[in-house]
């Protein structure tokens, strides 16, 4: 993905892209950046991890492209499954960040690489390498279907999945919604209500 395209997607936002999308694309709010400022945009590569397996992710390393975002379904499991070692790993391939449905662990070592993660959980628990389980492919995490190639966003508010082939329409839709909330906040700090500027107020009653 260019940089000019992942920046203008962090710099719109996980909520103004999931409000002008009209999709169901939002992650379980549970999956959320592990230290402060973390914020990332890029095209998905998906893994599959069995419970406390961490193997595909270190296979998943060799098919990285520049500016990808690992995306795992780890099915929640509280475990390391990403840590320091696979964060560097990760950013020598050109890694963007980690969106993960498990835990990972090393979080101070994230944030002084400033290499965004967001995790459903912190845990030390320690994972084994057996399972080649899947990468590349179609996987559930956090209640959202993502394929490889898709796009995600992630910042203080949450995570979004993006379908790679509606991109260009919510980029737009959502350039759109960010003009007219601008617009808003402008005649809110003038002093209207947000009744009148949403159109909230019930009609008269009539007898």
């Amino acid at each position: 993905m260019p940089d000019e395209r992942s920046a203008e997607l962090a710099r719109l936002g996980t909520a103004t892209l999931y409000e002008a999308s009209a999709l169901e694309c939002a992650l379980d709010p549970a999956i959320h950046a592990v230290w402060q400022g973390a914020r990332v945009a890029g095209r998905a590569y998906t893994v599959r991890c069995a419970a406390l397996d961490n193997l595909p992710i270190h296979l998943a390393l060799e098919h990285l492209a520049e500016g990808d975002v690992i995306v795992v379904a780890a099915g929640g499991s509280a475990g390391g499954f990403v840590g320091e070692v696979i964060a560097t790993a990760a950013r020598a391939r050109g890694c963007a960040g980690v969106v993960i449905d498990g835990g990972v662990r090393d979080i101070e070592s994230f944030e002084a690489a400033r290499f965004p993660v967001f995790a459903r959980v912190v845990a030390l628990r320690r994972t084994v390498k057996r399972d080649a389980g899947e990468i590349g492919t179609s996987v559930q995490i956090g209640g959202v279907r993502v394929s490889t190639g898709d796009v995600v966003v992630g910042d203080a508010d949450g995570v979004v999945a993006l379908p790679a082939e509606r991109l260009d329409t919510i980029v737009a839709a959502a350039r759109e919604r960010e003009k007219r909330e601008r617009d808003y906040l402008r005649r809110i700090a003038a002093g209207e209500l947000t009744l009148d500027i949403y159109g909230l107020r019930s009609p008269p009653r009539t007898t």
